[in-house]
């Protein structure tokens, strides 16, 4: 998940606070969509 906030904050000028917020809601927002991929989000983006 390091890789992923370090582009967002190169590619999209986030700060580390704004591109952790951005992965979290991602990450409540497919698991609302698609609760059925849980597990596999929690593989890719962690538990945090």
């Amino acid at each position: 998940m390091q890789e992923l906030l370090e582009k967002l904050k190169a590619e999209a000028g986030l700060t580390d606070e704004q591109a952790k917020k951005a992965i979290s809601t991602i990450k409540s927002y497919v698991v609302e969509k698609f609760p059925m991929l849980e597990g596999a989000v929690s593989n890719v983006f962690g538990n945090e």
